[in-house]
């Protein structure tokens, strides 16, 4: 089988770097960055360095390929529709003319639920993104849904924040620490172990599986509770809540992750790993 992972960054890498070892397909990863080629060519038959709206590059990368994986990430907060969208909108014009391509998936994230004040949120629900990258993400979605045809499964993952090897909670607050910080740390937030993207990704793969699943664990802690234990568990000040300003999270859901279990997915990370 040939597969293109398109944004061979973190979590395709990991994808790819799986796939390498318990199958034998055929990957081609893309990147921005040139510097990664190395790292790439060890978990990747090919490595095409090229951006998302470059037509050409991303044909030739296309041709011939049985499944195409979309993982790309904004390297700043300004460059979302160029990530995003643009990459999305020249992907989308290319499989028109690609008949070899079967699925394509798709990782998301949960932020186009927006600010549901700590609401329940499924994928039947519409999302109303309340910022302007969230409402980027959305449209992201609507157009790679929208290639979908008889012979082309289309599947978003919209995934919990990502974290890992590497990307470890304490990494990833370690500036956090003896703050204060906005609101009263009562927002809930969606996680989602790396060991589970992969997993999630290969069981799509796997299933053929079509349209929108959310992919976070079990645990919905709130912001207040996961820095509490987080910082606990490793000797850290704790934080402190200034409830007399508001939170300066843009979205705020308990995302339901039921659908991908009733699909047949059992997560292999299911609480947070501090």
């Amino acid at each position: 089988m040939n597969i293109a992972i398109i944004g061979c960054g973190y979590v395709g890498c990991a994808v790819a770097e799986y796939w390498q070892q318990k199958m034998t397909f055929l990957i081609t990863a893309t990147t921005t960055t040139p510097e990664r080629i190395p790292t790439l060519q060890s978990v990747a038959q090919k490595v095409i360095v090229t951006q998302g709206n470059d037509s050409e590059k991303l044909k030739y990368v296309l041709q011939n390929q049985d499944v195409v994986l979309l993982s790309v990430g904004a390297k700043a907060a300004n460059l979302y529709k160029e990530t995003y969208l643009n990459t999305a909108k020249t992907l989308v014009e290319l499989l028109q003319n690609i008949p070899s391509i079967k699925q394509l998936i798709y990782t998301g994230s949960y932020a186009v639920y927006g600010n549901q004040n700590g609401a329940w949120v499924d994928e039947e629900m519409p999302s109303v993104p309340t910022h302007e990258n969230g409402k980027i993400l959305k449209e992201t979605e609507e157009i790679l849904l929208a290639a979908s045809r008889k012979n082309l499964r289309v599947c978003v993952l919209r995934l919990g924040g990502i974290y890992g090897p590497n990307r470890e909670l304490v990494k990833i607050f370690s500036r956090v620490p003896g703050t204060t910080r906005p609101g009263n740390g009562e927002d809930i937030t969606n996680w989602i172990h790396l060991d589970d993207i992969v997993g999630a990704i290969e069981f799509v793969r796997q299933q053929h599986l079509q349209g929108i699943y959310n992919l976070v664990d079990d645990a919905h802690l709130t912001s207040r509770e996961l820095l509490d234990r987080l910082f606990e568990k490793y000797n850290l000040a704790k934080v402190t809540w200034d409830a007399s300003s508001k939170s300066n999270r843009p979205y705020n859901a308990r995302v339901s992750n039921q659908k991908i279990k009733a699909a047949g997915y059992k997560l292999i990370q299911p609480q947070i790993i501090f």
